[in-house]
């Protein structure tokens, strides 16, 4: 028995670690900055950064997704959301920021009822391809059939299947379910899943054919999930299981497939762990909500907020505080690691000794929940008078 299991007459509890229980041990060699590759390759499509803007209706709309893109990422597109749903989503959007915080969920449930609109889909994706950015849409599995003909007609370059919790197996007596592994081959484009926390679970899923996995479970600060259902798994252990099943699949079978940590990530050092732990890139919403760019309007709120049986989502109040150049790359005043993200992970890669995202899987990880506030007195007192 390890010290961070606990054990009971029929059963083993084992000891899970989010991103403020680890901390990054610094490597005997340090890389220039310069010479980083943080590069990222999903597909045939490669990115400047492994940074992946999450498929919400507050952070993507084609506008954001085209400036995303121009500063080297990927925006995926929620094609479920506002804006194939309205003409003229902007006036959606303005209803929901200005709901009080009251009637913000039952705003958005009576909102996501509107049916979404199949020219729509076409118009959006369209607008994305017109705007010289790669395009990516996101769909859940339950209406990837009918919704994924649409956007491929409209050439989208790369679709997400995506749900609360992905597997490969999924057992009803309706017999209704995707079939993940024949819709891969029949897609033209890359399909990346998502979300999964486990080896298992993740190994059933590539051997599916994606392209790339994204990795958690109501990590979000948008999101309820693990509120409302007791699920899920801390990011840290997540991402170390699901990287895992990716090195056993690629030593397999000679493919290598990106894995993206999805969620719970707030500041540069949580991106860094998150690449320590084994991904290739990560997803991250609120952040990027904060942006001039981005169309919540200071606003952000999870998928499943307009669910209308079990809302599992917030909405919440994030503000507008920066544009998209400077919370990626700076410059910034603020001491919280909340600006300049990308640079603070390029640092971290070279005080880590890594020249590239898979040297940075190497870096050393330790269990040290104090590291932030080890020697910090003075930066949580009140100011003096």
């Amino acid at each position: 028995m390890t010290p961070t299991e606990i054990v009971t007459p029929t059963r083993t509890l084992r000891q899970a670690y989010g991103f403020d229980e680890v901390a990054l041990a610094p490597a005997a060699v340090n890389i220039d900055p310069a010479d980083i590759d943080m590069s990222l390759s999903v597909g045939p499509f490669e990115f400047g950064m492994p940074v992946v803007a999450s498929a919400m209706d507050a952070v993507v709309d084609p506008k954001f997704a085209i400036a995303f893109g121009k500063l080297g990422g990927l925006a995926v597109l929620n094609l479920e959301g506002l804006q194939t749903r309205f003409e003229n989503a902007d006036e959606a959007l303005e209803e929901v920021a200005e709901a009080n915080h009251v009637e913000a969920t039952t705003v958005l449930q009576r909102l996501y009822q509107e049916p979404i609109k199949g020219h729509l889909v076409e118009a959006r994706i369209s607008e994305i391809k017109r705007g010289g950015a790669i395009a990516a849409a996101s769909v859940t599995p339950q209406a990837a059939e009918s919704l994924a003909p649409m956007a491929f007609e409209a050439g989208v370059d790369l679709l997400v299947v995506q749900s609360t919790v992905a597997t490969a197996r999924y057992e009803s007596r309706s017999g209704r379910a995707l079939d993940l592994a024949g819709f891969c081959r029949r897609a033209p484009v890359p399909v990346v899943a998502g979300n999964c926390v486990g080896f298992q679970a993740a190994m059933e899923l590539f051997e599916c054919g994606i392209a790339g996995l994204l990795v958690g479970v109501g990590p979000g600060s948008a999101c309820t999930s693990r509120q409302v259902l007791g699920v899920g798994v801390p990011q840290i252990t997540a991402t170390l299981d699901v990287a895992a099943a990716r090195d056993e699949f690629e030593r397999r079978t000679g493919r290598y497939v990106p894995v993206i940590t999805d969620g719970g990530m707030r500041v540069g050092s949580d991106i860094a762990k998150a690449i320590a732990a084994g991904a290739d890139a990560v997803m991250i919403g609120s952040p990027l909500a904060q942006t001039r760019e981005a169309p919540g309007r200071g606003f952000h709120w999870g998928m499943a907020t307009s669910h209308p049986e079990l809302p599992r989502g917030v909405r919440i109040e994030v503000g507008v505080t920066c544009s998209l150049q400077q919370l990626l790359f700076g410059p910034s005043t603020r001491t919280d690691g909340t600006r300049n993200l990308v640079g603070a992970l390029r640092l971290a890669m070279s005080m880590c000794g890594a020249r590239n995202i898979r040297e940075m899987h190497q870096a050393e990880l330790i269990v040290a929940p104090a590291v932030k506030t080890e020697g910090k007195l003075y930066q949580m007192r009140e100011p003096l008078q």
